[in-house]
């Protein structure tokens, strides 16, 4: 089984400058701390990390990156690494120098990540994706499909190997 990486557009909106949690989330009724402490827990159980972030960043230029990171070789490396950036660290994924340093911590050559940025290189690819995206339903990330079946949000292991089982029965 091969695992790939298909971008969904969360918040597309999201100004360059990020927004606030409380902002995102504002009139809906949401407890963002509540909400985090499950999300860590969750995390926890898995042993994987997760900060307290308290922005959401517009994500389509990493998106872009990581779409052309993994046409590199080890460029898979990037997605754990832009989980990290914006999950634990709290870091702006949005801001292309904030990337080009995570391509190079990856071993991605860093001029070669800025060029990917500044000429959008990957743009068309992240727009078949989006619209992949639409045409399976996704509503939420991570959603994971396999054949004609998935599970959306940060699931158990059990429910994942289940997904698993129930697409190659």
């Amino acid at each position: 089984m091969r695992v790939k990486w298909v971008h969904f557009p969360l918040h597309p909106d999201t100004p360059l400058s990020g927004r606030s949690l409380e902002d995102l989330f504002a009139g809906r009724g949401y407890d963002i701390p509540k909400m985090q402490a499950q999300m860590r827990a969750r995390m926890e159980a898995e042993g994987l990390p997760y900060g307290n972030r308290t922005m959401t960043y517009n994500s389509r230029l990493a998106q872009e990156l990581g779409a052309w990171a993994d046409t590199q070789p080890g460029g898979e490396a990037i997605h754990d690494a832009l989980f990290r950036a914006y999950f634990v660290d709290a870091r702006d994924i949005g801001d292309p120098g904030v990337l080009v340093e995570i391509a190079a911590s990856v071993g991605l050559p860093a001029d070669q990540a800025r060029e990917v940025l500044e000429k959008r290189t990957h743009r068309a690819a992240i727009d078949a994706d989006w619209e992949k995206s639409r045409q399976y339903g996704v509503t939420g990330v991570p959603t994971f499909v396999i054949g004609t079946r998935g599970v959306v949000g940060a699931q158990p292991y059990e429910a994942l190997e289940e997904l698993v089982k129930r697409a190659s029965g």
